[in-house]
């Protein structure tokens, strides 16, 4: 975890008792080598029960810091693509998010003032651990450090009839919130077989499984290293299940501010988010 206000949190550890350990005297931040093999073993090493306490009532800061990219998937669960009328995609497909979207899991969502059709997303998200280009699909795990919890935001007008590619809709501020917590790999028995889902004012929009992902977690990882040179502290969110706004029958929903969103990936923790005019 990270706790603290934005731009100075602290990195930090939850555990098992629920207590929150500040991991300031072992590591700089979650972020880059610290989540590498090395830098998880120090500090599973590390005596965690005598380090100092944070305060749970603080902010949750997104639970990696200094990412180089953000990464997403489009189209990744069959049922999704046929509520947005789309075919399930050759291939994945890839698209950017704007790091400077990202931020903690309860922080407030702020609706542009140009924006129409602001949607939710609920996906599993993979952190990368170990640096890799070219990467086989059969040693895919071996450089994911872990998953978290991402709301993939868009809006709609600005992604899909603005004559651009998708990053004009997923890019804008607090437009990817992420966390609470990076759980490690060793955690996640099977990450093809987690639960997600999302309410809005506390009703249920999405529902789903990682179980009907076109494309799952190791071919993801392999194919997105086909690409680009996936460093430490990297996210890829692997796409979300139907039940978004914009798939709504008989039309539409999209955000509004004073709206609610609560969400979670099964073993990853919960967000919620407030969404306000910008």
């Amino acid at each position: 975890m990270r706790i603290g206000n934005l731009g100075n949190e602290k990195p930090a550890i939850l555990l098992n008792d629920g207590s929150i350990a500040d991991l300031s005297s072992i590591i700089d931040d979650i972020a880059g080598e610290a989540i590498s093999p090395s830098g998880l073993e120090k500090i599973r090493q590390a005596n965690l029960n005598s380090l100092p306490k944070l305060d749970a009532s603080e902010r949750i800061g997104a639970c990696v810091g200094n990412v180089s990219k953000f990464i997403g998937i489009g189209l990744n669960y069959a049922d999704h693509a046929a509520e947005a009328g789309l075919d399930v995609p050759p291939e994945p497909i890839m698209f950017m998010k704007a790091t400077t979207c990202i931020c903690g899991p309860n922080d407030n969502v702020i609706i542009p003032s140009n924006s129409k059709k602001l949607d939710w997303e609920v996906e599993l998200g993979i952190v990368i651990g170990t640096k890799g280009a070219y990467i086989s699909e059969q040693n895919a795990l071996d450089h994911v450090a872990g998953y978290c919890v991402v709301n993939d935001i868009s809006e709609r007008e600005n992604q899909i009839e603005r004559a651009g590619q998708w990053v004009k809709g997923k890019s804008a501020d607090t437009f990817g919130p992420i966390g609470p917590w990076l759980v490690t790999k060793d955690e996640i028995v099977d990450p093809q077989n987690l639960a997600l889902w999302l309410e809005l004012d506390g009703k249920k929009m999405q529902n789903g499984t990682t179980k009907t992902m076109v494309y799952g977690v190791k071919y993801l990882v392999h194919y997105v290293s086909q690409f680009m040179t996936l460093l430490p502290g990297d996210i890829i969110a692997t796409g979300t299940p139907p039940g978004v706004g914009m798939g709504q029958k008989p039309e539409a929903v999209f955000l509004k501010a004073g709206q609610k969103m609560r969400l979670s990936v099964e073993g990853l923790g919960e967000q919620n988010q407030l969404t306000i005019d910008g």
